[in-house]
């Protein structure tokens, strides 16, 4: 057996063992007993140390060595091992160990002080999370800059100053309008309760009509939504809200896109290093493209309009245009979740500002809540009423998912160069999402983008799909200032 071969299935073990540690953190975020926690994250600490041991054999630098990739599919798996390897090797093992530990122990901290909305009770959990993501970064680091250390985990090769940048020249637009909407007559939200078995059963069609495959994955609920898992077992959750549908459906949406792209990508890339979304960033560009630019069109929710009406029956919505702007209702609200999407990316910046203060260390978790609650005033004109409307609504920092954040505003903008390259390779795509069919979309998307996996670097394969253009934020923001303006005739 060539070194190459041997790496890789010393690689493939790894990574099986790497989806059972995460289905254990879904059984965790949704069907765990409470009295459980303490258990699970010494189970979670003990397969965190298979883990880094096996990332860090010392084989594997030999292996590298004298491995002969053969050609661009082998040269792109060593080029993630590689990288792995070297970011392990950095990282004692007894700090891996220690947290993951205080991130299992953290999430359920953090659900508790939610639902209390106390953050001192989280306060201890979220200090020594943040005291163990510093230490982590600054192994990582080799004495640069420690966010972008943490930021690499989630968007290979971006910096911390890059991210800056592209959120300055986006600010002043999205601000620009967002006042003139608000100074807009915006529509009425809902106004009755919606059942939730309705609320499930539709946001299961929707997600089959996105072209989710529920014969490799299942649709649960959990306080947070979000997607686990690759290939053939890839699992989804949702939340159900009685007065506000739209939570569940496009939350159910936005999580089908990640969940899509993980069954899209080629089957011979399973349990290998291409076998997952190359970062963080393609993948929210896959959750968000279908959340928005697809679910929240005109032509989708004229068809989302008569399949709510066969599960409700008469809402008191009058008419799909009418539909259309509730759907699309702009307003200074408090969860990033449930953000509109010209709100959107300043809830993230938000976040950005802030979790780099916290690992720079110019930013106590004793202060937090004072500051974001400033901020917000600042930023969104509304006085934050709780926490668990303010700094405890994500459950991000809880997992110490530090660099996270930003990679939802790059989705975005993916998201954008995305759509428009989809516009003028499906010149009939409206005709074809009021009828409710997303297949055209969907396929183009899995040809041009899903199927590569990890194969290509973040950038490059956004470049790939829109013709070879470099991604930027234009895209996003002329489409935002196009839909936003037309919508409220600003």
């Amino acid at each position: 057996m060539s070194a190459f071969d041997e790496l890789m299935a010393h690689d493939r073990v790894t990574q099986a063992l790497a989806s059972v540690a995460g289905r254990t953190g879904w059984d965790q975020e949704t069907v765990m007993p409470e009295g459980a926690a303490e258990l699970r994250a010494e189970e979670m600490g003990a397969l965190e140390e298979v883990l880094h041991a096996r990332r860090t054999d010392p084989r594997i630098g030999d292996w590298l060595e004298k491995a002969e990739a053969g050609d661009g599919v082998g040269e792109a798996k060593l080029r993630h091992i590689r990288r792995s390897y070297r970011r392990n090797t950095k990282v004692p093992e007894d700090l891996a160990v220690a947290i993951a530990r205080q991130t299992s122990r953290g999430q359920g901290i953090w659900a508790k002080a939610r639902a209390e909305d106390d953050f001192e009770h989280f306060t201890p959990t979220l200090s020594e999370m943040v005291s163990l993501k510093r230490e982590e970064a600054a192994a990582l680091a080799d004495g640069g800059d420690l966010y972008d250390a943490l930021l690499d985990d989630y968007e290979p090769g971006m910096k911390g100053a890059e991210l800056q940048a592209l959120f300055d020249r986006m600010r002043p637009r999205l601000v620009a309008l967002r006042e003139k909407v608000l100074g807009a007559k915006i529509a009425a939200p809902l106004d009755r309760a919606f059942d939730e078995a309705g609320q499930l059963a539709l946001s299961t069609q929707l997600a089959e009509v996105f072209g989710y495959d529920l014969s490799r994955g299942r649709i649960d609920k959990a306080v947070h939504p979000f997607s686990s898992g690759s290939g053939t077992d890839v699992r989804i959750t949702t939340r159900v809200a009685p007065r506000d549908p739209f939570n569940c459906f496009y939350s159910t949406i936005h999580e089908v896109g990640h969940a899509c792209y993980e069954q899209g990508i080629d089957a011979e890339y399973a349990l290998t290093p291409l076998g997952s979304g190359v970062s963080m960033g393609v993948h929210e560009s896959q959750s968000r493209i279908y959340e928005n630019q697809l679910g929240r069109s005109r032509a989708f929710t004229g068809w989302l309009y008569a399949k709510m009406r066969d599960q409700f029956g008469d809402f008191g919505v009058t008419d799909e245009e009418a539909f259309y702007a509730i759907v699309n209702r702009v307003q200074s609200g408090f969860i990033r979740t449930e953000a509109d999407e010209v709100h959107y990316n300043l809830h993230v910046m938000l976040r950005f500002d802030l979790e780099r203060q916290l690992i720079a260390g110019t930013l106590e978790v004793r202060d937090l809540e004072e500051v974001w609650n400033t901020r917000f005033a600042q930023d969104f004109g509304v006085a934050v009423d709780k926490a668990s409307n303010g700094v405890l609504q994500d459950v991000h920092w809880s997992f110490g998912l530090f660099g996270y954040f930003p990679t939802y505003s790059l989705g975005n903008v993916y998201a954008g160069c995305l759509h428009q390259a989809l516009r003028a390779a499906v010149p009939d795509l409206d005709t074809q999402l009021a009828a409710g069919d997303t297949q055209a979309a969907t396929d183009w998307l899995r040809e041009n983008l899903q199927r590569h996996g990890g194969l290509y670097e973040p950038r490059d394969v956004i470049a790939r799909a829109c013709g070879g253009k470099t991604p930027d934020e234009s895209p996003l923001l002329a489409y935002l200032e196009e839909k936003f303006g037309a919508l409220y005739g600003v």
